[in-house]
């Protein structure tokens, strides 16, 4: 707040001395230069080339000689310019600022005025007197018959002294004119990006108005215009979006911006064709996880009617995301502007998820996201979910964990890539809500094959100095207990203990790490611990890698595909039939999404806006193992179960698995272990 206040103040006084400085109009007239003589302008060039030699010393003395033995004449006042060059060039910035006014000020006419404000102008504002220097540059600008060039060096250092007043819009000013005379390509298109970062980043959308109102602005205008257009978009005001991004396209014609506002034309305009039965899909179908985009989009097309028994007349656009966020917003794109889609379905990647989420919000569009990602239908009333998420796994991983395992201290050992940081700070939240308290928390390397170093700083064995007094006392017991050493036998890498000061362990990460991490647990002597786990664990390679060190894991998963009722449910036995192949999870999402969307549209929905009004009034929907429920987040939940690790099968948790809670070992002395908060 203070520093705006400064900045309006400054701006103010610099308008003002403005003013002050060249408004007056009744001025007396200035009295003409005479000639020199042929000796003074014969000094005058021994002045030239001893500065030119780098004798400023002796060519200072030469050219005051020349203005005081010489004045009102056109050599003095070509001397004094030079003298206040010199101070220039000597960083002696006051002195240059009086010579240069005094050729300003001087009641004989000056061919080098607006040099001398420029000048002036300069050492103002290498003085710090910003204020005072703008108002000078503003000046200059208003000096008759001024030269283009000298125009031009006007408004260059008008610019870097409006930025560091603080007045951007002036600024912005300065540099259209810059980028419309300068003849340097680097300089006219440093000019531009200067600008479209004060549009993009500092100006609201009142001072954007202003820009786009007044023809002076120049490329800006185009710009401006383009950003209100977004703004407008975002507000939902499709025609003031449209106005905009046809004013940028027309302003901005051979720049980048033109391309940008007719693509988003094109978008606005597409929100008014809507083919009913069209939806659309940005799903991953290539790299590695085309293997799961294939079996959603399997699911989907036999939810919509487009393969098997029940057919529908509906049309499927399937665009690949390329498993990028930028892939993904294009995709969306193409589906609304070619293919004029009512909704569009996807993604998958938490990555991609976001700009789909985003971009069909944006553009008045419902879509249906599949990915586990938190907080993704915050951003926007057009938004819905069909996933096991992040949140649903964790809130009742620990609310089983506490209420019926009876576990209240937890450690977090988690990678660091998107999905382990987000569900790392998912569980700590939910424990410190239920009241529990997260003993540790230690990042690691998502490609880490060597887990002794994560797991040491962990439990407090990795910094031996944190516990110097207490390792240097176990070292003495140590050899106090051996009777006999040899020169080869040394202290064991174990002497210092682990603090396991937590009853179970999160591992928000694939069976394949927790192959390398649940048996390096057990060496490290980190015994007698829970293992938390999440849905990815639901495999058969938990148990084949984990082996007995991951007896008594527990995690949590919808238990669709393993219920007796799914395989003989009417989607099963058409999926088998249609495709060949038995349907799992992601084949049955898909389907629920397909049904529902194909449900709202039959019964009379033609618009968007229609159709998200009744997804969102929907609360309840017959998924493929029964009810789901529409929560107030437009998420569909289903209920979860807990699996635990049995004699190296993965089975339904019940309590009477649980006999009492595993011991957790004492607690060790010593310093506590150091915890990373996210």
């Amino acid at each position: 707040m203070m520093s705006f206040v400064r900045v309006a103040f400054t701006a103010t006084v610099a308008t003002l001395l403005s003013l002050s400085l060249f408004s007056c109009t009744t001025a007396p007239k200035k009295k003409p230069q005479t000639p020199a003589p042929l000796n003074a302008r014969q000094e005058f060039t021994k002045g030239q080339v001893e500065s030119a030699a780098g004798g400023d010393k002796k060519a200072l003395q030469r050219f005051h000689a020349i203005a005081k033995k010489y004045p009102h004449t056109d050599v003095a006042d070509d001397a004094t310019i030079q003298i206040a060059r010199i101070y220039t060039k000597q960083n002696q910035h006051e002195l240059a600022y009086k010579t240069y006014m005094s050729l300003v000020e001087s009641d004989v006419f000056s061919q080098n005025e607006g040099e001398a404000l420029l000048g002036a102008s300069k050492a103002l504002f290498k003085l710090g007197r910003l204020d005072e220097s703008s108002a000078l540059s503003a000046r200059g600008l208003n000096i008759p018959g001024l030269s283009e060039n000298l125009r031009l060096e006007f408004y260059k250092h008008r610019y870097a002294v409006l930025s560091a007043i603080g007045d951007r819009i002036e600024a912005l000013r300065a540099l259209a004119y810059i980028y419309a005379k300068e003849p340097k390509p680097e300089i006219k298109g440093n000019a531009q990006a200067r600008a479209t970062e004060i549009i993009n980043y500092y100006l609201q959308e009142k001072d954007l108005e202003r820009v786009v109102g007044e023809n002076e602005f120049g490329f800006v205008r185009a710009q401006a215009a383009f950003r209100l257009g977004l703004l407008r978009l975002r507000a939902k005001d499709f025609d003031g979006a449209r106005k905009q991004f046809a004013a940028a396209a027309e302003w901005g014609q051979g720049m980048p911006v033109q391309m940008q506002a007719e693509n988003y034309l094109a978008q606005v305009d597409s929100r008014r064709r809507v083919d009913p039965f069209a939806i659309g899909t940005v799903l991953p179908l290539t790299g590695k996880h085309a293997p799961i985009a294939q079996k959603t989009l399997r699911g989907l097309q036999l939810g919509l009617g487009v393969y098997g028994p029940d057919r529908a007349n509906f049309k499927l656009a399937v665009v690949d995301s390329e498993g990028t966020p930028e892939g993904a917003r294009r995709a969306v794109e193409r589906l609304v502007t070619e293919d004029s889609v009512i909704a569009v379905v996807g993604s998958l990647l938490s990555r991609e998820a976001t700009a789909v989420a985003q971009k069909t919000e944006e553009l008045g569009v419902p879509s249906v996201a599949l990915s586990q990602k938190a907080g993704l239908t915050e951003s926007g009333t057009y938004i819905f979910r069909n996933a096991v998420t992040s949140a649903m796994q964790v809130r009742e991983l620990v609310k089983l964990a506490m209420e019926q395992l009876n576990l209240k201290r937890f450690a977090i050992l988690y990678p660091n890539d998107a999905y382990g940081v987000e569900y790392a700070n998912l569980f700590w939240d939910e424990v410190l809500a239920r009241g529990g308290t997260i003993a540790g928390a230690q990042i690691y390397n998502p490609t880490e094959t060597d887990f002794r170093g994560p797991i040491k700083r962990l439990v407090g064995t990795y910094y031996m100095e944190d516990r110097r007094s207490e390792y240097q006392n176990r070292l003495r017991d140590w050899y106090r207990k051996q009777k006999k050493i040899s020169t080869r036998e040394s202290p064991p890498d174990d002497i210092l203990p682990p603090i396991v000061d937590f009853d179970a362990v999160f591992i928000p990460d694939t069976p394949k790490a927790l192959g390398q991490i649940a048996p390096m647990l057990v060496y490290q002597n980190v015994n007698n611990v829970r293992l938390l786990g999440t849905n990815v664990w639901n495999t058969s390679e938990l148990v084949r890698r984990g082996e007995k060190n991951v007896e008594n894991a527990v995690f949590v998963d919808t238990n669709l595909t393993n219920d007796p009722a799914f395989k003989n449910s009417k989607f099963f036995k058409d999926f088998v039939r249609t495709f060949g192949e038995e349907p799992g999870m992601f084949e049955a999402q898909g389907f629920e999404v397909g049904v529902m969307l194909r449900n709202s549209i039959a019964s009379g929905e033609r618009s968007r806006i229609g159709l998200a009004e009744s997804l969102n009034n929907m609360r309840q929907f017959q998924g493929v193992g029964g009810p789901l429920l529409m929560n107030e987040q437009r998420e569909l939940t289903r209920p979860l179960t807990p699996f635990i690790v049995k004699e190296a099968q993965i089975v339904t948790w019940t309590p009477n698995f649980e006999a009492p809670a595993p011991a957790v070992n004492e607690r060790q002395t010593g310093p506590k272990k150091k915890t990373l908060r996210r």
